[in-house]
């Protein structure tokens, strides 16, 4: 039997799996959590227990990944396989010095996301704005994830 890495300040789920790193899955309990669900959760963890790798888990889950999941217990599971428009910003990714460059660098990445979706934000001047119209715009196609 071959070990997997320990995947130590791994939090990036895609990673895990394809560079197989060992990954206690956790699927069921997120496939509770979402199932039939419409109420907003607030996850509150201590540092360290895995907060970004479930963020990171969802945004995979909800943009339709499911080659990610195939050995995980939801990739047999009655879930579909729907794909959503997700918003997710690493903070821990945006330099910051000074709060005008945090405003202007999340400005930057909502503006990158907008591209990515193939919209072009009018009102792209704040992060407000530009978040504000990513969020109108996405939710044309479908149901918006705000992973964060």
């Amino acid at each position: 039997m071959i070990l997997k890495k320990l995947p130590i300040y791994i939090s990036d789920f895609k990673k895990m799996i394809q560079d197989n790193y060992l990954y206690i899955d956790k699927t069921e309990y997120i496939y509770k959590l979402f199932k039939d669900s419409t109420q907003y959760y607030f996850l509150s963890r201590p540092r360290r227990f895995g907060k970004s790798l479930l963020v990171s888990t969802l945004k995979e889950l909800f943009s339709g990944n499911k080659k990610l999941f195939k050995d995980l217990w939801i990739y047999n599971s009655d879930y579909e396989w729907q794909e959503y428009p997700v918003i997710h910003l690493d903070f821990s990714q945006i330099p910051h010095l000074t709060a005008q460059e945090l405003r202007k660098n999340i400005n930057n990445e909502l503006n990158i996301i907008a591209t990515n979706y193939n919209l072009n934000l009018k009102y792209n001047d704040t992060p407000e704005s530009s978040l504000k119209e990513l969020i109108e715009n996405l939710s044309k196609i479908n149901k918006v994830v705000i992973n964060r």
